[in-house]
């Protein structure tokens, strides 16, 4: 009895595919999301925690290896310094911005209906900003003046970003228990901006 032919595995990838068939998505993303949560519980350690995650993410773009926990490790240890601990800084800085923003809406201020859209504005751009700063490859790696020239270069990416952001936002508030798990497909989606922006195109 004749075998059907087996088809043979795709080694290549389809034009405009980021990351390979044998990069398991999804498996994938839920291990950076955990790990990430993890690494951002000191808070300070935020930047380094998301350059992590895109640097792993990165990584296994490039070589199809699936994402283990010793190579999130590694790539944490590498972006943990004086620099990226100041820069963790910023993170309860917006949180303060948006309870501000948060105080406003309740409040009857005047200037209050200005102040709250420019505000949510504000929040929005510099999360975009750091989060393409979190995505750039070394030795660009956290520089907010690249990401700022980036994010000006690429105004498609950065709105497909800034959409991703605010899905985020609104699975945090809607299913507070996916909270652990969202820094995944943020550094993913930042990652993916990186590598498709028009940058690294040129460079390469």
């Amino acid at each position: 009895m004749a075998h059907a032919p087996i088809a043979p595995r795709r080694e290549r990838r389809e034009p405009g595919e980021v990351f390979g068939s044998g990069f398991t998505l999804f498996a994938d993303m839920l291990l950076v999301g955990l790990l990430t949560s993890l690494a951002c519980l000191p808070v300070v350690t935020a930047p380094a925690a998301f350059a992590a995650a895109s640097a792993t993410l990165r990584q296994a773009a490039g070589n199809g290896a699936q994402v283990r926990a010793g190579t999130y490790g590694a790539h944490l240890r590498a972006h943990l310094s004086a620099r990226s601990t100041a820069l963790g800084l910023v993170p309860p800085l917006l949180a303060l911005v948006v309870l501000i923003d948060a105080a406003l809406m309740r409040a009857a201020l005047p200037g209050a209906a200005v102040m709250v859209p420019a505000l949510a504005l504000l929040i929005l751009g510099a999360t975009v900003v750091a989060l393409r700063a979190a995505a750039l490859e070394a030795p660009h790696v956290l520089s907010a003046r690249e990401a700022l020239l980036r994010s000006a270069a690429n105004p498609r990416g950065s709105l497909l970003l800034a959409g991703a952001v605010i899905l985020s936002a609104l699975l945090a508030w809607s299913i507070p228990l996916l909270i652990p798990l969202l820094p995944g497909p943020l550094a993913f989606a930042a990652t993916v901006v990186d590598l498709r922006s028009p940058a690294d195109a040129q460079e390469n």
